[in-house]
């Protein structure tokens, strides 16, 4: 169904049904009775609604789902009888209360917070017109909003319900709901009826912690209605460049252990739904997520949807918004968390949370990194940019054995290039694709051999680094440690510098040329050698545009590597080149 908020509908008046109107011999009495029973429903129907009306049963069923949704975590949840006993809540709603319609509409006045919230309520459809994090800023500055307006204007604002099956005579998403705030301003409910449709949500924040308790119920002519509260047009910072390529819906499968990610594309043609036993389901962008966390056991469904909104930050051009929809009975209840993808807080909250950072194929190397570092600037430096720096020393000076290894045998090659010169100027004369030139190569590896050189020797320096290199890039990229991490100059070591001339990169470039005319040239041939100066401008455009971090530790490395190198040099000297022994190639 629509969960739109855009147009105005004025919600349906109520409609009491007239119990007692006895066939009357005249007009006259029959208007008197009427005009009696109609003064009666409209001056004590909100006296009997107050006291007789719920059965005891139900009243204590209520009162156990209010505390449910009230202050515990998931798993106390799965202890409830919520989403079970479809009995149970059609009990209530078998004479569904009248009358409960608000007033007027506020879209802008029902706020609650929290030390990590400011949720913004619209009493039309008991929906979320805004979620900021306060302990977080985007990159204007201001505090990270959640809720893309665009999105919540053309296909409704998030927490919205989705029916399933037969609609109801009013639509939820369209009705003005009385609020319930409680006393201590963490906890709200809404409630809607006009005597057929009886619809009731909750939400129930903590005062510091990134949870939120969320109930709702929803009643058609005293049945249960199966729905699905939904989050549409997006998720996340939409102030970063590519937000909406970086947000997708998640779920975890407890069947197949398995996370499982979507994008927008995937429901292109309509949404894709998948029913089953999750852990965990919800949105994501880089830094962010919000994800329901059912009671343990049930079956939840969950849809992944997808609108085409206008981006305002690429002239409106429309693009495909990623949206999800979870539930699936007449009363759902559920922990959401909604914040920060920190590994602490997520891991605090369900250790299998902690998936939800991805740290791609890399993992086994960028995880005990980003532990490393934010182990060192926890316990000691206090500053990521510092930790990065001294983490990228460390990690040089153990790989030190094999890098002099490998400088050892770039020496060696670097004494044998005159004898090398002289196998090539041999078979200069010779097409490529001549038979003898195999003899050639013979005759190079036979004197590498022979003086236990390796020829690759040169390229494992730079090889050990790429690892490193990905590794760092990932946990620049996905951890909300480095979002905005300072160092010197630099603003956010998870960007490019700010300043009209970024220095990092070039820094970098001139430490590069440095290291390449100190280290051994493994080649004789001139043209070789000016290819190889040359080769440390391509950083420029590698590094020009990569985040700041990641610039400063491939930087740390060539100054660690400069060091290593001058060190190496003033023990080991160059030697003489080496003399072939005289081959017997002089047949005649």
């Amino acid at each position: 169904m629509s969960n739109s908020n855009q147009d105005p509908v004025k919600p349906t008046s109520n409609t009491p049904a007239k119990p007692g109107a006895k066939k009357e011999l005249s007009m006259e009495m029959r208007l008197v009775i009427a005009f009696v029973l109609m003064g009666a429903v409209l001056f004590l129907t909100p006296y009997f609604i107050k006291t007789p009306s719920p059965a005891p049963a139900a009243k204590k069923q209520e009162t156990a789902q209010s505390k449910d949704a009230g202050g515990k975590d998931a798993a106390k949840d799965a202890a409830q009888p919520t989403p079970a006993s479809p009995a149970k809540p059609a009990a209530p709603a078998a004479t569904p209360p009248a009358g409960a319609i608000a007033a007027e509409r506020q879209d802008d006045g029902i706020v609650l917070e929290t030390d990590l919230y400011r949720v913004t309520f619209s009493n039309r459809g008991a929906v979320v017109r805004s979620w900021v994090l306060k302990k977080f800023l985007d990159s204007s500055k201001k505090q990270v909003e959640l809720v893309n307006p665009v999105g919540g204007t053309r296909v409704g604002f998030p927490l919205g319900l989705i029916i399933k099956g037969t609609q109801p005579s009013t639509d939820p998403n369209q009705a003005l709901y009385r609020t319930k705030p409680s006393p201590d301003g963490l906890r709200i409910e809404f409630e809607f009826s006009d005597g057929k449709v009886h619809v009731r949500k909750s939400f129930s924040f903590e005062k510091d912690r990134y949870l939120v308790q969320i109930g709702t119920e929803v009643n058609d002519r005293g049945r249960p209605a199966p729905h699905l509260i939904s989050w549409r047009g997006g998720f996340g910072d939409f102030t970063v460049t590519g937000a909406i390529a970086a947000q997708h819906s998640l779920f975890f499968d407890a069947a197949s252990n398995k996370l499982e990610v979507n994008e927008a594309k995937v429901a292109k043609d309509g949404p894709v739904s998948v029913t089953g036993k999750y852990h965990f389901a919800g949105l994501e962008d880089t830094y962010f997520t919000a994800v329901v966390l059912p009671p343990s056991g049930v079956s939840y469904e969950v849809q992944t949807l997808s609108d085409k909104l206008p981006v305002p930050s690429q002239n409106n051009s429309e693009e495909l918004h990623i949206g999800i929809a979870i539930g699936g009975d007449g009363v759902n209840n559920s922990a959401v968390f909604v914040g920060p993808k920190d590994i602490d807080l997520l891991k605090r909250v369900d250790p299998r949370l902690e998936q939800v950072v991805d740290f791609g194929w890399f993992a086994f190397i960028a995880k005990p990194l980003f532990l490393a570092l934010n182990y060192t600037n926890d316990k000691y430096i206090h500053n990521y940019g510092w930790s990065i720096v001294v983490v990228t020393v460390l990690i040089n000076i153990l790989m030190l054995p094999l890098k002099i290894s490998n400088l050892n045998s770039m020496k060696k090659m670097s004494v044998l290039q005159p004898e090398i010169k002289k196998i090539q100027d041999k078979y200069s004369n010779l097409p490529m694709r001549d038979p003898r030139r195999q003899q050639q190569q013979e005759e190079t590896m036979a004197l590498y051999k022979k003086h236990g050189v390796n020829p690759l020797g040169g390229c494992v320096p730079m090889l050990l680094q790429m690892p490193f290199f990905f590794a760092f890039y990932k946990v620049l990229s996905v951890t909300i440690e480095m979002r905005g991490a300072p160092w010197l100059w630099v603003t956010d070591l998870s960007q490019p510098e700010t300043i009209a001339v970024r220095m990092l990169p070039l820094i970098t470039v001139a430490t590069q040329f440095v290291m390449q005319k100190m280290t051994p040239t493994t080649t004789a041939d001139p043209q070789q050698q000016r290819m190889m100066m040359l080769m440390p401008l391509m950083f420029v455009f590698i590094f020009y545009s990569s985040p700041s971090g990641l610039v400063l530790y491939w930087l740390t490395g060539n100054v660690v590597g400069i060091a290593q190198q001058w060190f190496f040099n003033r023990l080991m000297p160059s030697t003489a080149p080496v003399k072939l022994p005289e081959q017997p190639k002089k047949k005649k």
